[in-house]
């Protein structure tokens, strides 16, 4: 391991206020380069008016949120990784619709935080939902509590499946809220597959290990010299498809050898 490199962090866990504080810390330690994760840590790094060079990861629609200005010349002391795109609302629903066809009603769990930027989603979540005979429900939270009392009510509804759209807080507390969506024997589907290894029924995401081993090659190019404006912002170009058999046997799904074969990985 080489010596040359001291890297302070601090964590939020997505709380909007606990971000704001970590961007204030980072920024007053002036660091040479910001590695920002998620559109919550972006966007209070944006907040602060921070001008050091950043680089980020896990977020959405980057030109939207004015992080940069456009992918391939970001024009700004930003750039880094985006991990998704709104076609993905649609295709999580798909994705669910089939896996458990019995579903008829969705609830949509997101954070509706501006900086969170779910609204990017929700647009082709309603448009393929429509078409495949399922409402979609809106459920917006503030926090944990929240999020735990909107699984809760959907328990009682007769076919209902949730959909969680990215959010670092549900991330976070990734066990908990697999537990409580099991303990509730509701499908749902993730977008990572960190919520399949601790006993989320589906995932459809990036492969997290791929998007940061390139937002590290930018750091590093970053304190080599490299100018951040000059960097093309990477979008990502593959999905990694996580289905968790034992959860969907606890739930009495019948998995066709069709899907089965179409995932990345099944867990046994």
């Amino acid at each position: 391991m080489g010596q040359n490199l001291l890297i302070d962090y601090c964590i939020s866990d997505g709380d909007t206020e606990e971000s704001r504080k970590c961007a204030r810390e980072l920024i007053s330690l002036k660091p040479d380069v910001l590695f920002a994760v998620t559109n919550t840590s972006m966007a209070s790094l944006q907040a602060e008016g921070s001008n050091i060079p950043t680089v980020f990861a896990m977020v959405s629609d980057p030109i939207g949120m004015r992080y940069v200005e456009t992918f391939a010349r970001p024009g700004r002391n930003v750039t880094g990784f985006t991990a998704f795109v709104p076609s993905l609302g649609g295709k999580w629903v798909s994705l669910l619709k089939e896996i458990a066809p019995q579903i008829e009603r969705i609830g949509v769990v997101y954070n509706p935080e501006p900086g969170n930027n779910s609204a990017a989603f929700l647009a082709s979540i309603k448009a393929v939902a429509q078409t495949s005979g399922v409402v979609s429900v809106e459920t917006p939270h503030g926090d944990s509590s929240s999020i735990e009392r909107l699984i809760v009510s959907l328990q009682d509804t007769r076919k209902a499946g949730l959909v969680f759209l990215p959010d670092a807080l549900t991330a976070a507390r990734r066990k908990e809220m697999t537990a409580l969506v099991a303990k509730c024997r509701l499908p749902a589907i993730y977008f990572l597959r960190l919520f399949c290894d601790v006993g989320g029924l589906v995932s459809y995401g990036v492969n997290l290990n791929k998007i940061y081993a390139g937002a590290a090659s930018y750091v590093d190019r970053i304190l080599r010299g490299a100018n951040p404006a000059d960097l093309p912002v990477q979008a990502p170009t593959e999905f990694e498809f996580i289905i968790n058999r034992k959860t969907a046997r606890v739930l009495g799904l019948e998995l066709p050898e069709s899907l089965l074969a179409r995932a990345d990985e099944v867990i046994e």
